[in-house]
């Protein structure tokens, strides 16, 4: 379990079809072992080697691999990076697994006061989980929707957020990880089974 708060940016090393080598600070490397759990631009790894003190590897599924952006990384593209969730640490975003639900394209950025409104398109299966003031994550990042409709969504991005991960280097028709709040998804399932 995570909670979209970033931990850092770090970026990848090497990259082989089902393999990332992920280079980041010591300090956090030096809080992974061996079959731990870190999420990558959202998407919980496993880690699988850690062949440096600056550097883990974590396998990739084929399945992951389909549903998210890290197919697409390439040596030295930033990614976000978070450790799981410490049993008696503070609860600083919203309940994120690691299981993202499939991408989004950003269609649009502007500037309201002193912060970046985003505004992505996304499939008709994700937005059926977004709703206005809930919660996203956006390559891991813990967001707040603030508008959404049948076609995307709107979030908000004040400087701090910006400066520390990865959506600093983002441009029109970039594409992200989505996992939309596992709330919704659980309230949608039940509803559906209710009216069988």
């Amino acid at each position: 379990m995570f909670t979209g708060i970033i931990e850092q940016q770090g970026k990848v090393q090497k990259r082989a079809k089902e393999r990332l080598h992920i280079e980041a600070a010591s300090a956090f490397v030096k809080e992974l072992s061996l079959g731990a759990s870190v999420a990558v631009n959202g998407a919980c790894l496993t880690v699988s080697e850690i062949p440096a003190k600056t550097v883990f590897v974590a396998d990739v599924m084929p399945e992951t691999l389909r549903r998210t952006t890290l197919g697409s990384l390439k040596v030295n593209s930033p990614v976000n990076l978070e450790l799981p969730m410490r049993a008696d640490g503070r609860f600083g975003g919203h309940m994120v697994q690691g299981h993202v639900d499939g991408t989004a394209t950003l269609a649009r950025v502007c500037e309201k006061g002193n912060s970046r409104i985003l505004s992505f398109a996304a499939r008709k299966d994700i937005l059926r989980y977004v709703v206005e003031k809930g919660s996203i994550a956006i390559d891991g990042i813990s967001l707040t929707v603030i508008e959404a409709d049948a076609k995307g969504f709107s979030v908000g991005i004040i400087p701090h957020t910006l400066e520390r991960t990865t959506l600093a280097h983002i441009d029109d028709g970039d594409t992200v990880n989505v996992e939309a709040d596992i709330t919704a998804k659980y309230v949608r399932a039940f509803n559906s089974s209710y009216k069988k």
